[in-house]
């Protein structure tokens, strides 16, 4: 048997691991309260929010500054003076009895030319910018009576014989207004893809008072500059059978929110919801001495299937006609039809 050395150290047993060992960290974050851990939480999540804002504020600011400067308005338009808007308007054809054509909601004149093109080849036809929209002049209030007393005073400045008068989508509250204002100046009146009603394409917005400036200013900015989203919104509301938007299609639906006050006019009219008539008001054109029509895309998916039928009786028309396979935009996905809906009711 081997002695140990006299100056060798006892053996020693062997101290745990480093994994077998309690963490410090472990012990420490059990001696927090929950309330601490709570603040500490809400710190952090406070300076994320905080950073984000401004990561959001001065993006905002920057893309502001940086599209400043405001689209032109295109040379050699046309505009006459109705009422107290100075209105933009086009002309198509020059013989037979003059139409009249008002557009919708983010719609403008330009926006007729399918039907107005195919139109114009029996009648004298016109189409203006409403207040707030296209090119006109932008001057409030945007609503049904402002806008009415605009179209009446288009058709006397233009001195045109009792016209019948078309309103797409959110115009057919327009031409129904006008014509209970005035029916003896008008010849016939024609609601398409649209009841005319306060409640129904939209109501008051609250986005425009969610969104302050800097970045209502910079959302609209981008979402204008912005070729796949103009082009997606165009083909959601006319349906899979309108063209594709080209770059010169693009500009013409974007161009008019982009020049010298369109975007304050923007923000006023989403603050007011989508231009409407109450009920009762819009039955009082069942009263009204002159041919009436209500023309629906039989796949118009902003209204329910029963309000066509509903807002025929409801204006003391015939039953509506149908477009087959139409969605909410008839007067581009299908002009032809339109048009001789259009030239049938000037017949009557």
């Amino acid at each position: 048997m081997t002695d140990q050395l006299p100056n060798e150290p006892a053996t020693q047993a062997p101290d745990q691991t480093a994994a077998n060992r309690p963490g410090p960290d472990a012990d420490a974050v059990a001696r927090v309260p929950a309330s601490a851990r709570l603040r500490r939480w809400t710190r952090r999540t406070l300076l994320v929010l905080v950073t984000l804002w401004g990561l959001v504020t001065a993006a905002s600011m920057i893309v502001v500054v940086t599209t400043s400067k405001r689209a032109a308005v295109p040379a050699g338009l046309s505009f006459v003076q109705a009422g107290d808007v100075r209105t933009r308007y086009r002309e198509w054809g020059s013989g037979g009895s003059p139409v009249v054509l008002v557009h919708g909601a983010f719609e403008s004149a330009d926006a007729w030319t399918p039907t107005a093109d195919v139109l114009g080849r029996t009648h004298h036809v016109y189409a203006l910018d409403l207040t707030g929209y296209g090119y006109s002049e932008h001057k409030s209030p945007y609503n049904a009576a402002h806008m009415a007393d605009q179209v009446n005073a288009f058709i006397a400045a233009m001195h045109l014989a009792k016209p019948v008068i078309v309103g797409h989508s959110s115009g057919a509250a327009v031409v129904a207004e006008a014509a209970l204002r005035r029916p003896s100046a008008i010849g016939g009146l024609m609601l398409l893809d649209g009841d005319a009603l306060l409640t129904g394409a939209g109501q008051k917005s609250p986005v425009s008072y969610l969104l302050i400036d800097p970045y209502r200013t910079a959302f609209l900015r981008v979402a204008l500059r912005s070729d796949w989203l103009v082009r997606t919104a165009y083909a959601r509301a006319c349906g899979p059978r309108c063209p594709r938007l080209d770059k010169q299609g693009v500009d013409q639906w974007r161009r008019p929110f982009m020049v010298p006050g369109a975007e304050k006019a923007a923000w006023q009219m989403l603050r007011n919801g989508v231009v409407g008539i109450p009920t009762k008001r819009l039955e009082q054109v069942r009263t009204l001495p002159m041919p009436k029509s209500v023309v629906f895309g039989a796949d118009d998916f902003v209204f329910s299937k029963s309000t066509p039928a509903e807002t025929a009786a409801r204006i003391g028309a015939p039953s509506p006609t149908l477009i087959p396979r139409a969605a909410h935009m008839t007067f581009i996905s299908d002009p032809v039809p339109v048009a001789t809906a259009i030239s049938a009711l000037a017949s009557r």
